[in-house]
């Protein structure tokens, strides 16, 4: 008959219950596994087996019982490290949002909004559907797998129960939102100087000749131009999501460094 003392079933609970607080913790806060669309079943049943995975190639773990104040203390440093992580790569597909939330107000698509239930607000057309292409991109780019290594990998660097996190790391994670803003732009500044050129030149024109019905024309032409403009910005897109894609594992890399001091 095959004993399990108290002991070989703490060791094992604890090998198993830490990573798994990480990993939930990064699921729940990350753009594609935090889906709202994905069941929560399915979301604790992925990060189960990650965790189950991952947890025979654990550095030593420490002499904490699984029930004690400082046990509670890892699994919040864990759910910490997991989340700032989820966060990283849900402000880098925010770019792709931001960009086409720009466009979209140049275009004169602003009226074309609908309630996205992923983020909780209302949000453009274009916005998601350009945010739909930069998620198939991940996934065709290999992102997932590369953010799960690199997951898997913080174990070795934050290794669990470590003795505490630096406080810098946050606000360099405070920092990093503005990528949203800076790459967002980048990414929409040719369609939206075009089009801003053309608001400018359709206003002069209305001044010059009011006659003219002006509101008429210029609503067909600004949308017009913008969907031939971002038929051209799509050429380029792959390249500047495998570049913001690369930026941002890079900065996750970084980020674990840094909560490690």
């Amino acid at each position: 008959m095959v004993e399990v003392t108290f002991d070989q079933l703490q060791a094992w609970l604890v090998a198993f219950l830490w990573p798994f607080v990480r990993l939930t913790a990064f699921i729940m806060a990350a753009p594609l596994w935090g889906h709202t669309s994905i069941p929560r079943q399915v979301k604790i049943g992925f990060a189960a087996v990650l965790a189950f995975v991952i947890a025979p190639t654990l550095p030593p773990l420490p002499d904490v019982p699984i029930v004690s104040w400082p046990s509670l203390g890892i699994m919040v440093e864990q759910m910490l490290i997991g989340v700032a992580i989820g966060l990283v790569m849900r402000v880098t597909l925010a770019v792709v949002m931001a960009a086409g939330e720009y466009i979209g107000l140049q275009m004169g698509l602003a009226f074309a909004t609908f309630f996205s239930p992923d983020i909780g607000a209302q949000s453009m057309v274009l916005s998601r559907f350009l945010y739909m292409i930069t998620l198939l991109m991940l996934l065709a780019f290999n992102g997932h797998l590369i953010v799960i290594e690199i997951l898997a990998g913080s174990f070795d660097t934050l290794p669990i129960g470590y003795a505490s996190l630096n406080p810098n790391a946050f606000d360099m994670l405070a920092r990093y939102g503005s990528t949203i803003f800076t790459a967002g732009l980048l990414l929409s500044l040719p369609v939206v100087a075009a089009l801003l050129i053309i608001n400018l030149s359709l206003g002069i024109l209305n001044r010059a000749a009011p006659q003219l019905t002006i509101f008429s024309v210029g609503f067909p032409l600004t949308l017009t131009v913008g969907l031939v403009l971002l038929m051209v910005l799509m050429t380029d897109y792959a390249s500047f999501l495998e570049r913001l894609f690369a930026n941002g594992f890079q900065f996750i890399q970084r980020l674990i460094e840094t909560l490690a001091g």
